[in-house]
């Protein structure tokens, strides 16, 4: 695998970002938020692969809770080791940050990233019904934690 590098999101790597989420989300962010999720200092990550981007990640962190708001390898880099890369890399930001758990929403049927988040130690907590649009109507989220401390 070619070497992994992360890079801090800026506004002008937003059409890069927006190319990457368009070919792995149906229902993909828009520049706008990602934009907004810029502005006001959360953890925004890019990945790459070489000179290629392949992956980005926002993490809010508040006091001693982060947020995994986006994580997101193209599809043509899947099955590669690097969502985990980017996971580990975006769970030490949290860290670093002095937060003690880091929340998420994954879709119900996005078994491949839930796995990943099993994985890794995420525990499920719930489920947020009807929490995403779907091509039929709505899906829902399940909501898993990851404790930071040891």
């Amino acid at each position: 695998m070619s070497e992994l590098r992360y890079q801090p999101m800026l506004p002008e790597d937003v059409d890069a970002v927006l190319e990457v989420e368009l070919a792995a989300f149906s229902h993909p962010w828009t520049r706008g938020i990602f934009l907004d999720c810029i502005k006001p200092g959360y953890e925004c990550w890019l990945l790459f692969r070489g000179d290629k981007q392949v992956g980005h990640t926002v993490l809010s962190v508040a006091g001693d809770e982060s947020h995994l708001l986006n994580i997101t390898i193209h599809p043509q880099a899947q099955k590669a080791g690097l969502g985990a890369a980017l996971l580990e890399f975006i769970i030490d930001r949290a860290r670093e940050q002095g937060a003690e758990v880091t929340f998420l929403e994954v879709r119900a049927s996005n078994l491949s990233a839930s796995r990943l988040y099993e994985r890794f130690g995420f525990n499920e907590l719930g489920r947020r019904p009807n929490y995403y649009p779907a091509a039929s109507g709505r899906e829902d989220a399940l909501v898993m934690a990851y404790s930071l401390v040891d």
